[in-house]
């Protein structure tokens, strides 16, 4: 039984600007707080299959492989990891609009068994939070900064 959930968010930066900043996987720990460092491990430019790693530190400390599956400039990115015990996907979708970028970022968790899917509905209601609050921090930084990408 797989969960989803997804978030909204404007920027008001170029959906461009904002997708090259996102699909730029090492940039994900200065936006989010429970990645300590993303390298990319694949020596091709980011595209389809290539591979990063990272190492997270909440909710437990662990290495990560993640792989992007979707990468379709400027408009969707998929990265496909494995989350503690959740095999996951995430999903960025950039629209853009006349002032600003509509950010739509989606997450599906699969729970590895029965009995963990018991787990998995509390598990994204607090992982839907977090991740809100990720974007929040994401925004601001495409914003306050005007980061020349």
């Amino acid at each position: 039984m797989t969960t989803y959930f997804e978030n909204v968010i404007m920027i008001d930066r170029p959906r461009e600007e904002v997708f090259a900043f996102l699909a730029d996987l090492e940039n994900v720990p200065s936006w989010n707080p429970a990645i300590e460092v993303t390298w990319k491990t694949s020596p091709s430019p980011v595209g389809v299959g290539i591979e990063y790693r990272q190492i997270r530190s909440a909710p437990e400390r662990s290495e990560e492989v993640l792989e992007v599956t979707a990468f379709e400039p400027p408009r969707r990115l998929i990265i496909e990891l494995q989350v503690g015990p959740f095999r996951a996907r995430t999903g960025y979708t950039l629209r853009a609009t006349e002032a600003a970028t509509r950010l739509t970022n989606w997450v599906e968790l699969e729970p590895p068994s029965i009995i963990s899917q018991v787990v998995v509905p509390l598990a994204a209601s607090q992982s839907k939070a977090v991740v809100a609050s990720n974007l929040e921090r994401l925004k601001r930084i495409l914003e306050d900064t005007r980061l020349s990408i």
